[in-house]
């Protein structure tokens, strides 16, 4: 049996003509059951199944044993399937539901409270959060874009698989809690989904207020960082403080960073931390003055390193040895947080608030190896420029574009950062590496549109170069990296990050 009640009715009698010629019987409420029966299918009327009639104009006509007992029953358990033969209760297996325009409603000039109230739905709700609860036995069915592959497996004999069905009833879900949002944000309730974890001293100016709020599902990362010593963070501390982690939680190696305004200005990875350390503050050590420290492994004493000398704002590792915490703990003001990798729902997902709504993309966290990468110029890197290529590639990624590394030595030695043009990103990152760009390698975000990077490059040293390639100029650029004898690669993929 399948249990179709919709709203929009987009494909609703191609796919009930579907699932009747594949041996479902079809029960549906209102408008949907004249849809059907006016198309020519066999459609039984909600109230003949339940034995009760709609009432209060509607408001209700499924919430009845007889529904949400043949939708919520477990088949692999035998008392279910008794106490529905007991009352005369059949299955229902298949529901497509999606609900009332509230969105549409109240979006009208002329809208009213009681407008919105009675575009507020109960039965469908109920009926896809059943369905989408007792997935491993019931196809829910909230989106008509989803109802010609599933008529497709039905009519060939074919049953769903679990994560199809899993999949789904994701969908319901979210379907169910975005309506549920919106009505409370109708409401007056303007926030976010999520639970306040403290207020904090101020947003990015002290005259902004600002709070810290978890997932509530979520563990680990930033958010869930413990403050092991230092005063209270602000807005901007903790959006630094996740750079850093950031970018050192996407390293396999024992990795530093030191950053400043949520770029590295510094970044090296060393078998050996305490060495990591001291070449990431030495890439630039002007602009890590007072910068976040981040380590992905467990911090411990290094006096070797020098960090007695170097005043840093907080420091982040997911563990501290006590040695190292005794001295730590004499700099009143620097914070230090114990952070463990992040989980959740949310992970994976990026998303930004924008004027009216969110943009949300997939993390860019996708996995790239240089085997696949092309050589694409005269000379091939050595080995050594090779490795030193796949550490700038990794670190470009975290920085804002239009971004240009220069890497030696698995250590960030000069990059830009957010510039306006590539060729000024260039010039930014030789200039702050100075005498370390020579022997360097160069990675950039997206390709290069002109030669006269290249040329700029070479004049600073530069031997090697990656970059994504694809531009109408492609061949002059590697023209001129043959020029100047420079290995270029072109790795295929581009690492925006505004």
């Amino acid at each position: 049996r399948a249990l179709l009640s919709v709203y929009d009715k987009t494909g609703l009698t191609d796919f009930a003509r579907a699932l009747h010629d594949s041996g479902y019987a079809l029960v549906s409420t209102g408008g949907t059951q004249a849809a059907i029966a006016n198309a020519g299918i066999p459609v039984q009327h909600v109230e003949d199944l339940t034995g009760f009639p709609e009432i209060l104009d509607g408001r209700v006509k499924s919430l009845h044993p007889a529904i949400y007992g043949g939708i919520l029953a477990r088949r692999d358990i035998a008392e279910h399937n008794a106490q529905l033969a007991e009352h005369g209760i059949g299955t229902i297996d298949v529901v497509a539901s999606n609900l009332y325009p509230f969105v549409d409603t109240v979006s009208r000039p002329d809208a009213t409270l009681i407008d919105a109230l009675e575009n507020i739905d109960i039965g469908g709700p109920t009926m896809i959060r059943g369905a989408a609860k007792n997935f491993p036995h019931v196809i829910v069915v909230v989106d008509p874009a989803d109802y010609g592959w599933i008529a497709e497996r039905l009519a060939a004999g074919e049953d769903l698989t679990q994560d199809e069905r899993r999949s789904l009833a994701r969908k319901a879900f979210q379907h169910v809690a975005l309506y549920d949002t919106t009505i409370s944000q109708y409401l007056g309730e303007d926030a976010l989904e999520l639970d306040e974890t403290t207020t904090l001293r101020y947003g990015e100016n002290p005259h902004q207020q600002a709070g810290l709020y978890a997932a509530p599902l979520s563990s680990g990362g930033i958010v869930r960082a413990k403050q092991l010593h230092g005063i209270d963070m602000s807005y901007t501390n903790y959006l630094d403080a996740d750079a850093a982690w950031r970018v050192v939680a996407d390293f396999d190696q024992p990795a530093a960073t030191v950053i400043k305004h949520t770029n590295p200005c510094g970044l090296a990875v060393h078998d050996d931390q305490p060495t990591a350390y001291r070449h990431a503050f030495e890439g630039d050590s002007v602009s890590a003055y007072g910068g976040i420290v981040a380590f992905n492994s467990h911090a411990h004493r290094c006096d070797r390193a020098g960090n007695a000398r170097r005043p840093v704002r907080h420091i982040i590792a997911p563990a501290y040895e006590e040695a190292a915490l005794d001295v730590l703990r004499r700099r009143r003001r620097t914070r230090l947080l114990e952070v463990q990798p992040a989980s959740g729902p949310q992970e994976g997902l990026d998303v930004r608030l924008v004027s009216g709504g969110a943009l949300v993309q997939q993390t860019d966290d996708i996995a790239e190896s240089p085997a696949d990468w092309k050589v694409v110029t005269e000379r091939e890197p050595t080995d050594a420029e090779l490795a030193d290529l796949t550490f700038a590639w990794k670190a470009a990624k975290h920085i804002k574009s239009n971004t240009i590394v220069l890497a030696k030595d698995n250590t960030l030695v000069g990059m830009g950062a957010g510039q306006p043009n590539r060729v000024v990103s260039v010039h930014l990152a030789l200039r702050i590496a100075e005498d370390k760009a020579k022997g360097s390698v160069l990675a950039s975000d997206a390709f290069f549109p002109f030669a006269d990077n290249i040329e700029m490059a070479a004049a600073g040293g530069i031997t090697a170069i990656a970059e994504p390639g694809g531009s109408i100029r492609d061949d002059e650029v590697i023209a001129a990296a043959n020029e100047h004898n420079i290995a270029m690669l072109f790795t295929g993929t581009r690492h925006f990050r505004h």
